[in-house]
């Protein structure tokens, strides 16, 4: 790619999430352009002025600057030359890249013209400054690796790599949700994916962490009544008839539970439903909260609509989904829990229990994923199931750890899901 797609390519992405600009390790100096220098240095006026970056705001900010670019015509075609942001960091890359050979022709052709050992000792300096100006320079060598190993297991107690959960036996078979990593919840319909989702991100915010749960199904205040119902052990189907329904005590449990989640770093999410939103979602609350720990909770995969349309392959708009949302757990150093739903197979077979191939479009969402794993009630098809209240967690799939099946207890009324009859089975290294 040279250098002018390059530059559209990074403008293009900011157009389309404005967020993005923040990320920029680059200024104007890397835009080689002149029309690009000047669109970039719109948005950093804008973003200058705490304004939300997007066509509009570009276009207002320029001014009368806008007929040297190419009109508001040329912004428009910026923002939809790009079909997605997943290549952000790489676009910017090349621009830094270039930026650098640029510095270092300059560097030789003046040393050229004035051929000296002094002037040698000020290209070498010069070269080494060029060199130094990747600032992607972001991977550490082999070494400081070792050497943050070796630290590790020099430590006197083991240490938890990711987000406890509350839930201590999930936490002992996955060694909590790992940042960067794509997990995936599945089940069939009404099984309780969206009662134990909810359930992790109040587990994480109890542990001092921020939950970001965005909802392409139900509303903000529908989760929040089915999070206070989990909190204060209300039975969720009272939230129909208030007045003839809620006791004194549900009351006064509602009212506690709402204190106490009050406290909590809980953000939900109702109006985002495209990809693209969600990810510019993201990447806000992660600039505005730096140091927050959040956990991104989406329910759920099969709403998502992709950053292009493919109504002939939904096994492809799929794979864009779960491959861009990785891409995003790894970037942001997040992870991203998204719940999925199963295909009808499941219910045609004796053992009812869900495997691999049960997961929708199967293919895509098993390769990005690095942890899989289903939930299961026997007593969700057989009424009369000796395991009332019991839910089984079945980790098929974890890219660095065992896999096996946790069974905790699973008060649907409520929304619970706790440990009171709780047991691991099944693992395999």
């Amino acid at each position: 790619m040279d250098t002018y797609h390059a530059e559209t390519s990074v403008l293009g992405s900011i157009l389309l999430e404005g967020p993005l600009f923040k990320e920029l390790k680059i200024d104007e100096k890397y835009f080689n352009y002149g029309e690009h220098r000047k669109i970039f240095l719109a948005m950093k006026q804008a973003d200058k002025e705490e304004r939300k970056i997007d066509l509009v705001i570009v276009t207002m900010t320029l001014g009368d600057k806008i007929s040297g670019i190419g009109g508001v015509a040329y912004l428009t075609k910026l923002a939809e030359s790009v079909p997605s942001t997943a290549a952000f960091k790489h676009y910017e890359q090349i621009l830094i890249e270039a930026y650098q050979l640029h510095q270092a022709k300059i560097a030789v052709n003046q040393f050229l013209q004035d051929p000296s050992a002094k002037s040698m000792d000020h290209l070498l300096q010069d070269l080494t400054v060029c060199r130094d100006t990747s600032i992607a320079k972001e991977e550490k060598s082999t070494y400081d690796n070792l050497m943050e190993i070796s630290k590790e297991l020099l430590k006197a107690e083991p240490e938890t790599l990711g987000y406890l959960t509350s839930l201590s036996a999930f936490d002992k078979l996955t060694g909590g949700l790992q940042q960067g990593d794509l997990i995936i919840l599945a089940a069939r319909p009404s099984v309780g994916k969206t009662a134990f989702a909810l359930n992790l991100a109040a587990g994480h915010c109890k542990n001092g962490g921020t939950s970001l749960v965005f909802s392409l199904e139900m509303r903000t205040k529908q989760l929040l009544k089915r999070m206070i119902s989990a909190e204060g052990e209300i039975n969720a189907s009272k939230w129909r008839d208030i007045p003839n329904r809620f006791a004194t005590e549900d009351y006064e449990k509602a009212m506690r539970a709402i204190g106490e989640m009050t406290n909590w770093k809980l953000e939900i999410f109702d109006r985002k439903q495209s990809l693209a939103e969600i990810r510019a979602g993201i990447r806000k609350q992660i600039h505005e909260h730096p140091k927050g720990n959040q956990l991104v909770i989406i329910d759920y995969l099969q709403l998502i609509a992709p950053a292009i349309s493919r109504r002939d392959r939904r096994d492809l708009e799929i794979g864009e989904v779960t491959r861009e949302l990785k891409l995003l757990a790894l970037e942001l150093k997040i992870p991203i829990v998204l719940l999925s739903q199963l295909s009808r197979g499941v219910d045609a077979r004796q053992d009812k229990r869900p495997l691999m191939s049960d997961l929708r479009e199967s293919g895509n969402i098993e390769q990005d994923a690095d942890v899989i794993s289903f939930l299961y009630r026997d007593d969700y098809y057989d009424k009369r199931s000796e395991q009332k209240n019991e839910i089984e967690v079945i980790i098929a799939k974890q890219r660095n750890g065992p896999t096996g099946t946790v069974r905790m207890e699973f008060l649907k009324e409520y929304g619970v899901v706790r440990e009171e009859r709780v047991g691991v089975t099944g693992l395999m290294g």
